[in-house]
């Protein structure tokens, strides 16, 4: 996969042989208050491949320990998106939190991905399935 780093950063990693997100990082200092939202800045540009999406993913880390998740829980990057990599940040804790240049904060998964065509029609095929949210227990 192409990547055009403009960051004060190296490039992203996979921390372990068996990570299967890569590490992104802040390319800016900013605080985030609590309950607001904040677009960070990566320095990152991505040519990811057809038929693969990058699926942008919060850090289970900041999250448990400080509610610093992302606003759509998982973000989706587009393989014909060019502009720079930003990650949608918020704050669900009670006190600011900083994010420095170099803090890690988010993963970057690269998935493949089919396309469906869709074939309207008046009913489905029924399963034994009933009910949705909950249905079958916890």
């Amino acid at each position: 996969m192409k990547i055009v780093n403009r960051s004060l950063n190296p490039l992203p990693n996979y921390a372990t042989l068996g990570s299967s997100g890569l590490d992104i990082r802040a390319n800016e200092t900013v605080t985030v208050m609590p309950l607001e939202r904040v677009l960070v800045s990566t320095g990152l540009f991505l040519e990811i491949p057809a038929e693969y999406e990058g699926q942008l993913r919060p850090r289970s880390g900041l999250s448990i320990k400080h509610g610093i998740t992302l606003v759509n829980a998982v973000g989706t990057i587009d393989s014909d998106y060019r502009d720079e990599l930003k990650v949608p940040i918020i704050n669900l804790g009670s006190i600011p939190y900083t994010i420095n240049i170099g803090d890690k904060i988010a993963q970057l998964v690269i998935a493949k991905y089919e396309r469906v065509e869709l074939d309207e029609v008046d009913s489905l095929n029924k399963t034994d399935r009933k009910g949705g949210f909950n249905s079958t227990g916890y």
